[in-house]
């Protein structure tokens, strides 16, 4: 199994400069954000498909580095039920596929997206209850009348330009965010719709993030993985349970908070899950991501890249002996 991270955390750097960082952490790949929510500070479609030079000349800076570009990832909500937004991120997803071929990068990630609770909504609603009724009619009508349709089509059109896994990352707020309804949407659209299995969403909904990869990676549906940690604060599910919608800065209030790889769980949680993906078959790119308010982004990746080394049985950069 690889190393990587994902190049958004260092929007603020030219593309060489994270090459460079990655060269100097010791990590095997990189992960490129190509718009939507992740940004395209690093790849930008239009400018690459527009110039196919520019993007032979992206590759081989990434390659002559001795790294490997693991995933495109353009999470965005395509599904959205204000058009104009939809339009737009279903234009980065269809652009980024089409780039995902030029690249020879065959796993684009992004999210499963959330229409309305209808055809005239203007904002996403997200469904967690069944009752009153009025909401199993609307998860009925988000699933059969838009999230099948459309992810059956892009399914057979990520096939044509080479993809062969889209990493949906099962996140709240979406339709899929939980094991349960990958597989659902999985069954209905094809086997190319998959996982960009990130542990943080799901340890803070309950869900056991192991078991998760066990039940995903026997039924071959884990194409990417995130390492991204989570703190669940007890004192604060017990007041007031783990659905939280305060900002992110607010740590001490909250539920849970996305934290640096080591900080949410130790490192018998982390031999755990890596083990786990070894044991489905999972061969390919542990990328990691930071949203941790308590920590740089070099302070994070520097932690991450220490604990994942000593998980993964190998010696870090020589660079990090320090951290």
């Amino acid at each position: 199994m690889k190393l990587g991270f994902l190049t958004v955390l260092y929007a603020d750097r030219s593309l060489d400069a994270v090459l460079d960082r990655a060269v100097e952490l010791g990590v095997d790949a990189i992960e490129l954000g190509t718009g939507n929510y992740p940004g395209d500070a690093h790849c930008r479609p239009d400018e690459l498909l527009a110039d196919h030079a520019r993007a032979r000349e992206l590759r081989r800076a990434v390659h002559e580095r001795g790294l490997r570009i693991s995933a495109l990832s353009c999470h965005g909500n395509p599904l959205h039920p204000n058009r104009e937004i939809a339009d737009a991120h279903h234009a980065v997803w269809r652009r980024t596929l089409e780039l995902a071929e030029l690249l020879e990068v065959d796993v684009v990630n992004t999210f499963s997206g959330c229409p309305g609770d209808g055809p005239d909504a203007r904002a996403p609603n997200w469904v967690t209850c069944p009752w009153p009724p009025d909401f199993a009619e609307v998860l009925a009508w988000q699933w059969d009348e838009r999230a099948i349709p459309y992810w059956r089509e892009e399914a057979e059109r990520a096939g044509a330009h080479g993809v062969r896994g889209i990493g949906l990352e099962m996140h709240p707020g979406f339709l899929v965010y939980n094991p349960e309804t990958l597989l659902r949407l999985r069954a209905a659209a094809g086997e190319r719709v998959g996982a960009n299995f990130d542990p943080s969403h799901l340890v803070w909904q309950g869900i056991d993030a192991i078991d998760a990869v066990r039940e995903l990676g026997r039924a071959g549906a884990i194409f990417h993985a995130h390492a991204k940690d989570t703190f669940v604060d007890a004192v604060n599910v017990r007041r007031n349970g783990v659905l939280d919608t305060k900002p992110y800065d607010r740590v001490l209030d909250r539920a849970w908070t996305f934290r640096t790889v080591g900080y949410g769980h130790g490192e018998e949680f982390w031999r755990a899950f890596v083990s786990m993906l070894r044991l489905v078959g999972y061969d390919g790119v542990l990328s990691i991501e930071h949203e941790d308010a308590l920590a740089s982004v070099d302070e994070g990746i520097e932690k991450a890249v220490a604990l994942l080394c000593g998980v993964l049985l190998r010696e870090p950069a020589a660079e990090m002996w320090w951290t």
